[in-house]
């Protein structure tokens, strides 16, 4: 059987419930490297960046919160995603040359430039006068 007993709790002991305050966010420096790596790999064309941007662009996916979906306006942010596609592209820039080689380049199969001209003519030497 159950007893009723009187709640004894007091009403001027109750405190209200308050959110706490958000953490400020500091800056990422992983998210950093992975937006500017991707690019550094296709200008140099650097294998080993592109493997690194790679990296970091899949750790900035995997380190995303849940909660990125919601819009920030205050500081908004690109979403991890572009960061692997541009990663990806970078990986794909730098290998290709393995897969679309230029002939004008490879040995034996022209002069070596792009533009199409031969070497310079060799100049003789002047006679001693």
């Amino acid at each position: 059987m159950a007893t009723k007993l009187k709640d004894q709790r007091r009403a001027d002991l109750i405190v209200p419930y308050t959110r706490p305050a958000a953490k400020e966010e500091g800056p990422d420096i992983s998210t950093t490297f992975a937006t500017a790596l991707p690019m550094a790999a296709m200008f140099t064309r650097q294998k080993m960046v592109g493997w690194m941007a790679v990296v970091f662009a899949l750790q900035s996916f995997l380190n995303e919160p849940s909660t990125s979906a919601v819009v920030d306006t205050e500081k908004p942010k690109q979403p991890a995603v572009f960061t692997l596609g541009m990663s990806g592209m970078a990986l794909f820039v730098t290998y290709m040359p393995m897969f679309f080689p230029n002939s004008k380049l490879m040995p034996g199969t022209g002069t070596g430039t792009g533009t199409g001209t031969g070497p310079a003519q060799p100049v003789a030497p002047e006679a001693a006068a």
